[in-house]
């Protein structure tokens, strides 16, 4: 696995062997980015942007992030071999000071006092996960978004997508066995 594009384009990231985490393939991640980068559905402004990454595996869309020269970046994943694998990673490209990293619960993460909006919600649960949905509803209740914000979802293809009016999905992509959902919360 490795960055693909910005200040760190080329180094490797480093993932763990886990049947609890998996990473988000280099394409995938690249077409989000190009996405959010050229879609006039969204208007995000990834250099201005603080992104909250929820299930963060090893990282690999916040460290893309941080490397394409976006704010701070939360990192939130419960799997302790991950959020190694993150702190290694943020320590090997010297930018720990940009990021945050919880190991702990989603929801018990969302359940703190939150005195920070953020810009882009990048969500990936495990595909057999559907609490996401209440964590969605308590983002909005909480209202921790910024009026430019997107909420980024991703999950397998096959999964259907009920989100219950808590967002409205703008573009849904589909690659191999993943599909990525763009969406902003309804008012």
């Amino acid at each position: 696995m490795r960055i693909i594009s910005g200040k760190y384009k080329g180094k490797k990231i480093l993932y763990t062997n886990s049947s609890i985490t998996r990473p988000l393939r280099d394409y995938v991640r690249e077409n989000i980015f190009n996405i959010i980068s050229h879609s006039n559905l969204l208007n995000i402004n990834l250099n201005k942007s603080n992104i909250l990454d929820l299930y963060s595996g090893v990282g690999s869309f916040g460290i893309e992030c941080l490397s394409r020269g976006t704010g701070e970046v939360i990192f939130v994943e419960k799997d302790i071999n991950a959020t190694n694998a993150i702190n290694k990673n943020l320590r090997t490209l010297s930018i720990e000071n940009k990021a945050k990293v919880f190991n702990e619960s989603v929801a018990d993460f969302l359940n703190r006092k939150h005195l920070k909006k953020y810009n882009i919600f990048f969500l990936d649960p495990p595909f057999l996960d559907n609490s996401f949905y209440v964590e969605l509803e308590l983002i909005k209740k909480k209202k921790i978004y910024k009026n430019d914000h997107v909420i980024i979802i991703h999950r397998e293809d096959k999964s259907s997508n009920d989100f219950k009016k808590i967002i409205n999905p703008i573009i849904i992509k589909k690659y191999g066995r993943s599909k990525i959902i763009f969406g902003k919360f309804l008012n």
